[in-house]
């Protein structure tokens, strides 16, 4: 994902890069007319954009990159974060006279190279206007949608909502192929009527009817986010028992079938229960 937008914002202004394996740098700069930089060089930009795995892997790159730091930048963070860490990075960052944003990102790798992807922002309005033609050079919908740590939490609700829609069309064609329905023509009926989702559009017939599981977005990852939509909840006292069910049932996935795998093979939990296959 980082990839795609890196190059979107290349073209927008001068851009340098940096990765933990610089080599990436490298060939993005070579590709895209980016600039490979060290790491103090990339911190002394005016705008700095993070995206990384989890909320750990920015804290890390926050301390490393804080003595270079210029006083008046802006850090985006477009990581699947927690709203808790945004609020920490957001202050650890004011120490140093660099405002914070957090920025995270949907529409998968097909969204990042089109420059159409969906970006929710957390932070202050004018920060947000600052950045703005940014985000907007990779994002086709980009809303600030509250304060810092909203952007966060938006993102872990709708991948939760991805796995529990997911998890739901898988567990409905399981029943239905123990019923001796023929499946894909019961996929076209329910993606034509209020059943469907964009899991059970874009989803089920590309790869799991075909078995290709193609890696776009891993287990771990959903699994991650769906514990960060629960985490979110609980700190605000909330009634969320659907949200609780899919983030156990995607760690139980996780389990059984591997972190680094496609996170549509979570069906594959559904699968075992149901003694079936959904092809």
């Amino acid at each position: 994902m980082g990839v795609p937008m890196a190059a979107h914002v290349a073209r927008t202004v001068p851009t340098r890069v940096w990765n933990r394996t610089f080599s990436r740098a490298e060939a993005h700069a070579a590709e895209f007319g980016s600039t490979a930089a060290a790491l103090e060089d990339a911190a002394g930009a005016d705008v700095i954009f993070s995206c990384l795995p989890t909320s750990a892997e920015v804290d890390a790159c926050i301390g490393q990159m804080l003595p270079f730091l210029r006083r008046g930048a802006v850090w985006v963070d477009c990581t699947s974060g927690r709203p808790a860490a945004a609020r920490e990075q957001a202050a650890r960052l004011a120490e140093v006279g660099v405002a914070f944003v957090d920025a995270p990102v949907s529409g998968g790798p097909a969204g990042a190279r089109a420059g159409t992807l969906a970006v929710m922002v957390g932070g202050d309005e004018a920060v947000f206007g600052r950045v703005r033609a940014l985000l907007d050079s990779f994002g086709g919908t980009v809303l600030r949608v509250g304060p810092v740590g909203s952007g966060f939490a938006v993102k872990a609700v709708n991948n939760v909502l991805m796995g529990l829609h997911l998890l739901s069309v898988a567990e409905g064609l399981a029943s239905l192929k123990k019923q001796g329905v023929d499946l894909a023509p019961a996929l076209t009926v329910l993606n034509a009527s209020s059943g469907s989702s964009f899991s059970s559009q874009n989803k089920v017939a590309q790869q799991v009817f075909t078995r290709q599981f193609s890696p776009m977005f891993k287990l771990g990852l959903l699994a991650k986010d769906a514990g960060i939509a629960l985490e979110n909840v609980q700190e605000v006292q909330g009634s969320a028992p659907l949200i609780a069910q899919t983030a156990m049932m995607l760690r139980a996935a996780q389990q059984m079938i591997g972190s680094d795998v496609d996170h549509t093979e979570a069906v594959r939990l559904l699968e075992a229960l149901n003694g079936v296959e959904l092809s």
